[in-house]
């Protein structure tokens, strides 16, 4: 390899590790390797076209901006994908033997169904001799109901490329973790969902941590563990919902751990949420953790308001039932960071409106939510933000209003304009005016330049994030 492209592309990754958060970083420009250095072009190995179109889809800018600080503005970023991971950074695994028993009298393999006589199955009652693996899902979620946004975008488009390739892509185990009510079952579900779709031979099982501990518990009292043991290798895609909870149960934790090898080893696909990171499970033993990390972690944030109002939407509509604008955006300012109660409120509306005969106004969201939350969020004013702003910047508010090109003063305006766009329901034209009678194009050219400066500067991205929170905090107090 050449000295220089491993130079140039050393010097593109300190100025990218400034602008992304160390988990970002590690996941997805660790793994690149510099290949080539042709006069301005600088080739990089990436390990599977996913990974390339996720970078291409959310790093774009800070890799064209990185490379053309070390190669001029003529510099150039090209891919290298090697053959055979088209989708996938690993290899196939091998067939596996077929150590199946048969189910039918001549000894024709059925897919995904197996002898109770020969391997017992904890989800059916004894006494059954022939069955099918039962994949105990709910065939609600799906990927279709699950919404996307930037809180989630990562777990999800990893669940995708699961469901297509499930056992053969870089995501084995894929640990999907975040707070309660984030909708970690519902996207473990979706994937096991997918592959059972596309796959009709694969099994795949969903079961909660807590089951799979009582049926551990079953099999050592009956002297079953074996069986045990072998159905679970049996399956193609297993979900462990809520891994936290084998926290010091080490003999479940021994069994799930031969169990984990046997399934990673002949290439089945292994799914697991939990409440919190890996590395940040008490409990459970080092190897466990270790294994964990082999494939990725994926975390789900509280989602932001469009996010919020997109899935609250959604889940009126399957309902028939519309809310106005004005409804959906205040019911999603005061409810932040539980799609749960989202879905509670929801619940709330429809009954009050199917019960009583209410129309869903405003008035009746008020009555609905005080019992979701203490305090109501006030309106977020145009004014509000502006003097926010102002005081971070240590600026008077009527600098915002003036016309002048000093850097610190339209950086402030600015930023006060994308925060008003975001934050509030007001049009261009009115955003704009309230800044000294600007026009609605000014506002539009403000935005984007924020957005240009939160994709390449890291400390401005923070500032404007703590600027968002210290709004919607304060007008809680």
């Amino acid at each position: 390899m050449n000295r220089d492209c491993q130079m140039v592309w050393d010097s593109c990754l300190r100025t990218i590790k400034k602008n992304v958060n160390p988990q970002s970083y590690k996941t997805w420009f660790e793994p690149i390797r510099p290949v080539l250095l042709d006069g301005n072009v600088l080739t990089i190995q990436v390990p599977n076209k996913f990974f390339y179109e996720w970078l291409e889809e959310h790093f774009v800018q800070l890799l064209k901006t990185s490379v053309r600080q070390e190669l001029g503005d003529k510099g150039r970023l090209v891919y290298h994908i090697p053959e055979g991971t088209n989708n996938a950074s690993t290899p196939a695994a091998p067939p596996r033997p077929s150590n199946r028993p048969s189910a039918d009298k001549d000894n024709e393999p059925v897919p995904g169904v197996f002898d109770a006589e020969q391997i017992k199955n904890p989800f059916i009652i004894p006494g059954i001799k022939r069955f099918k693996i039962d994949s105990q899902l709910n065939t609600n979620y799906t990927f279709d109901s699950f919404i996307e946004g930037d809180c989630n975008k990562l777990a999800r488009n990893a669940g995708v490329a699961i469901a297509k390739n499930p056992g053969k892509t870089a995501f084995n185990p894929l640990v999907i973790f975040g707070d309660v009510g984030l909708g970690k079952t519902h996207l473990a579900q979706a994937i096991g969902n997918e592959v059972a779709r596309r796959f009709e031979s694969k099994a795949v099982l969903y079961v909660s941590a807590e089951k799979f501990t009582n049926q551990i518990i079953q099999a050592i009292k009956n002297n079953a563990v074996n069986d045990f043991v072998n159905f679970y290798n049996m399956v193609d895609v297993l979900i462990i919902d809520d891994i936290q909870f084998l926290s010091g149960k080490q003999k479940t934790q021994e069994i799930f751990f031969h169990i984990f090898n046997q399934l990673h080893q002949s290439g089945r696909q292994i799914i697991l949420t939990s409440d919190r990171a890996p590395k940040n499970l008490e409990g459970i033993e080092d190897r466990l953790i270790s294994r964990f990390k082999w494939g990725l972690s994926a975390d789900l944030q509280a989602p932001d308001l469009e996010t919020r109002m997109a899935i609250l939407d959604t889940k009126l509509r399957e309902e028939k039932v519309e809310l106005s604008a004005d409804v959906l955006e205040f019911i999603c300012y005061n409810i932040q960071n539980n799609v749960r109660e989202l879905e509670g409120v929801m619940v709330s509306l429809l009954a009050q409106a199917t019960l009583i005969e209410r129309n869903i106004d405003l008035e009746l969201a008020k009555e609905v939510i005080r019992s979701f939350v203490k305090t109501l969020t006030k309106e977020i004013t145009i004014d509000f933000i502006k003097q926010t702003v102002a005081d971070h910047y240590n600026i008077g508010k009527e600098k915002l209003d003036q016309e002048t090109r000093k850097r610190s003063f339209v950086i402030a305006r600015q930023l006060a304009m994308h925060l008003c766009k975001k934050m509030t329901s007001k049009s261009l034209k009115t955003i704009g005016e309230s800044f000294g009678g600007r026009d609605h194009s000014t506002v539009i050219y403000s935005c984007r330049a924020v957005q240009d400066m939160m994709d390449t500067d890291m400390a401005f991205k923070d500032t404007v994030a703590e600027l968002e929170k210290k709004i919607r905090m304060s007008l809680n107090d």
